[in-house]
């Protein structure tokens, strides 16, 4: 039996009992004990399983509540190196005539440190990435609204009416979860009209999600999966690609992997 065949029966037992031992795997796969130990930590490495002492759990997909979300600052000193890369890949997909919408999310606003097509324009709801697009030279407009502490976002039924008139190109958003159920998350719901509306005036949706986000499911759903690309620096789980447009950035290049042709929101 190929180690795929086996992984797939190991998810499956998973996913009907939520644990399963090496001693469990190797009567039903007729598999050493060694062997079951290497499927277990290559399944526990890909983000599929978690590997504990004599087997392993099924992941636990999380739901995080508007009181469970970290400040700005907390999120910014979070997976770095993995929110650099994306950044760095987003940042190229925006050409001098775009018009394009930043959210407040703290990849996105690494992002803007890397755009370098300075006749774009952009619309942001987030002050701290208005600040960089002015610093950076850049032609940025800021919705009004109701400014929400701790992530610095502009909320609200004026923000709402204000992205209404405008129709962009493009739309770059941070999540806070994916999930092939609830989709595209966040814990507040202000912030998630707002983003969702966002998904709406664009042509084109980015969501940038470090693989810490993939698997957990916070309280508000912003759209479903297949409606946006998703940006990610690893992606845990390649039953993802069937249910969404998702570019992979390697570590250490420039390259990507596509799970396949991106669809514009038409």
């Amino acid at each position: 039996m190929l180690a795929e065949e086996r992984f797939g029966i190991i998810l499956e037992l998973l996913e009907k009992q939520q644990t399963v031992s090496i001693s469990q795997l190797c009567e039903k796969l007729g598999i050493s004990e060694a062997t079951a130990r290497r499927d277990l930590t290559a399944l526990d490495r890909q983000g599929r399983l978690t590997k504990v002492h004599g087997g392993a759990v099924a992941l636990r997909e999380t739901v995080q509540s508007g009181s469970d979300e970290p400040d700005f600052v907390t999120k910014s000193k979070l997976h770095i190196d993995e929110k650099e890369r994306i950044a760095r890949y987003a940042a190229a997909q925006v050409n001098d005539d775009d018009f394009v919408f930043l959210d407040a999310g703290t990849t996105v606003i690494r992002m803007v440190e890397h755009l370098t097509k300075s006749r774009a324009a952009f619309v942001t709801t987030g002050i701290t990435c208005a600040r960089r697009l002015v610093e950076m030279g850049l032609r940025a407009y800021v919705v009004g609204g109701l400014l929400k502490p701790g992530t610095e976002a502009i909320v609200g039924g004026v923000a709402l009416e204000g992205l209404q008139g405008y129709h962009f190109t493009k739309a770059f958003l941070g999540a806070n979860g994916v999930t092939v159920k609830e989709g595209v998350t966040t814990p507040d719901t202000e912030e998630a009209r707002i983003k969702a509306k966002a998904v709406e005036q664009a042509y084109m949706t980015y969501v940038l999600a470090d693989s810490s986000k993939f698997g957990k499911a916070a309280a508000v759903t912003i759209c479903p999966m297949n409606k946006v690309c998703i940006i990610t620096s690893r992606l845990p789980d390649e039953a993802y690609r069937q249910h969404a447009v998702i570019k992979e950035v390697e570590a250490g290049s420039k390259s990507e992997k596509t799970s396949r042709p991106a669809k514009p929101n038409l």
